[in-house]
């Protein structure tokens, strides 16, 4: 399969299931252990929100910049550099967007709005501010997962673009791959890509099977039994 086939068939899986084979089991067999699960911050935490949870999951490539206050000091990039580098990068991308500001307004940065999303090369957004428009971007079939939303702001400037930034507790280096829904995001290097295919196609297969089997479980001893792979007969207790 082609990279590209490979992230079109990872869109048929949710984050969280992504998540199982990236950290989250160490020591299961379907789990790779890109991570301490704990200790790294490889995917997004509860301030993060998804604006479109009806489009399903989103993945690509990871264009990262940041943003904050104009610092008449430098002047040397634009939104324009952002969209240069989305242009630059492999295809789908995702733009995983640092918000700097000042506490006291943080809160009140809708950074990205219609006219800055329409120009925008990707298939998606991660934010840890919030954005505005969102009546306006919804027809664009757009993914936003953001802090929130408001509807102003005020004088903004872009501070550095493909660096190492950190948006909702999730560190994300520039070419990453980057999956998101309604849970939230993940991420992991693309050089695993095949491998976290793989590992999603056999957990699949196996929590159906034992999903299956759950559901037809009349009793507690069952149940146990299937948590532990075993077969059950009627006379068991334990």
């Amino acid at each position: 399969m082609t990279v590209q086939e490979m992230l079109e068939e990872l869109e048929k899986f949710d984050t969280p299931s992504v998540t199982n084979v990236v950290a989250t089991y160490p020591g299961n067999p379907h789990c790779l252990s890109l991570y301490n699960p704990w200790t790294q911050n490889w995917y997004t935490d509860q301030t993060i929100r998804c604006m479109y949870p009806e489009l399903g999951p989103r993945v690509g490539h990871a264009v990262t910049c940041v943003y904050g206050l104009p610092d008449p000091n430098f002047k040397g990039l634009s939104f324009m550099d952002v969209v240069d580098a989305l242009d630059a990068s492999p295809k789908p991308t995702i733009l995983v967007l640092q918000q700097k500001f000042l506490p006291e307004i943080a809160g009140k940065v809708g950074l990205s709005g219609g006219n800055m999303t329409s120009a925008m090369i990707a298939v998606g957004c991660i934010s840890n501010g919030p954005s505005r428009d969102i009546d306006e971007i919804r027809p664009m079939k757009f993914q936003y997962l953001l802090s929130g939303i408001t509807p102003g702001h005020g004088a903004q400037a872009v501070h550095a673009v493909n660096v190492p930034v950190s948006v909702g507790s999730m560190d994300v280096a520039p070419g990453e791959i980057i999956h998101m829904d309604e849970n939230g995001a993940v991420k992991f290097p693309v050089d695993k890509l095949e491998a976290v295919l793989n590992h999603l196609r056999a957990l699949r297969e196996e929590e159906e099977e034992r999903i299956g089997k759950l559901l037809k479980a009349k009793s507690a001893a069952e149940v146990r039994s299937i948590f532990a792979g075993r077969s059950y007969s009627a006379d068991q207790k334990k």
